[in-house]
C-alpha cells in the first residue's frame, strides 16, 4: 500500500472529504461495512450518472491507494444554485415545515443572491436528512453516506458502475409484475407510517435492483399532516406508482385503495 505521502491527487480527484465532515453531515449508525472513512482516502470522479433540473448525479470512486479492500463506488448528487435549476414549485412541499426566522430563512424567502445558493444546500441537506431517517427504519432506500454543502454522496445502486434501471424502463416479466407492486405498496404505507409522502412518486424515482424496488429522489418529501398540500400529494403518490403496473394488465394496482390504505396508516 503507498504511505499517504506518496500520493497526489490527479486530474478528476481529491481526497477523501469525509474527514472534513461533521459527525452530523455523516449517515447513521450502524453503518455498513463497504463505507470508507480513511483520510488517506482519494475520490475519483468517474463520470455522469445523470442530468436532472435539479442535481446532476455522478459516479465516484472512494478507495486508499494499493489498498484494494478499502474501495467503493458512490454516487454523488450535486444540487445546481436556484437560479440554474427548477425550485419554482418548492413552497408546494415545504409549506408546513418548521423554520427559525434566521438571516438564512429571511434570504431564502427575499430569493436574494445569498438565497439562491443556499437553497441548493437546503435541498442536499432535506434529502440527506430524509435518507437518515428513512435508511434507519429499515425502508429501500440508498444510504446516505454524507452531505457536504450542495453534494450528497450516497450509495450507488447499481452493478459494475451501471446503475439500476428505472422502474419506468425496467422489463418486468408476469411473475415479477405483482412482486414488484407488493413493494411498492409496502413502500407508500410505510412512508405513511413515518407520517410522510415520497411527494413525487413515479417509476422514474423507482429503481429495480436484484428484484428489489428502492426508491430515490426524496429532497420533497411531505410531511402528510403538516403540510396543507400532504394528502393531494399522498394521492398523486398513489397515483403515478399505481399507473405504470395498471399500463401494464395489474388489475390489483387500484390507487383509491392504495391511498385509503395509506390514508388510515397515517391517521389511525
Amino acid at each position: 500500500m503507498l504511505a499517504f505521502d506518496q500520493f497526489e491527487p490527479g486530474d478528476g480527484q481529491r481526497w477523501s472529504t469525509w474527514p472534513a465532515t461533521t459527525p452530523t453531515e455523516r449517515g447513521p449508525e450502524p453503518r455498513p461495512g463497504w463505507i470508507v472513512t480513511s483520510a488517506s482516502a482519494v475520490d475519483t470522479e468517474l463520470g455522469i450518472v445523470k442530468s436532472g433540473k435539479e442535481a446532476d448525479v455522478f459516479l465516484v470512486e472512494r478507495a486508499v491507494p494499493g489498498d484494494p479492500r478499502q474501495r467503493v463506488v458512490l454516487a454523488a448528487k450535486r444540487y445546481k444554485a436556484a437560479d440554474r435549476s427548477d425550485f419554482r414549485r418548492s413552497g408546494v412541499y415545504t409549506a408546513g415545515r418548521r423554520e427559525k426566522k434566521t438571516r438564512d430563512t429571511r434570504a431564502l424567502a427575499r430569493g436574494s443572491a445569498y438565497g439562491r445558493a443556499l437553497a441548493a444546500g437546503r435541498w442536499a441537506g432535506a434529502e440527506f436528512a430524509a435518507l437518515s431517517e428513512l435508511w434507519s427504519a429499515g425502508l429501500p432506500v440508498p444510504y446516505p453516506v454524507q452531505v457536504a454543502g450542495t453534494e450528497l454522496l450516497m450509495e450507488f445502486v447499481g452493478t459494475d458502475g451501471r446503475a439500476a434501471p428505472r422502474l419506468a424502463q425496467a422489463h418486468a416479466e408476469p411473475h415479477e409484475l405483482g412482486d414488484w407492486f407488493e413493494q411498492v405498496r409496502a413502500l407508500v404505507l410505510a412512508f405513511a407510517q413515518a407520517g410522510y409522502a415520497h411527494g413525487d412518486l413515479s417509476p422514474y424515482n423507482l429503481l429495480v435492483h436484484d428484484g428489489r424496488v428502492v426508491a430515490i429522489d426524496l429532497p420533497q418529501i411531505v410531511d402528510v399532516v403538516g403540510n396543507p398540500n400532504g394528502l393531494d400529494l399522498l394521492h398523486r403518490d398513489c397515483v403515478n406508482a399505481c399507473a405504470w403496473f395498471q399500463r401494464r394488465g395489474l388489475a390489483d394496482a387500484d390507487p383509491e385503495l392504495l391511498f385509503g390504505d395509506a390514508v388510515a396508516v397515517v391517521f389511525g
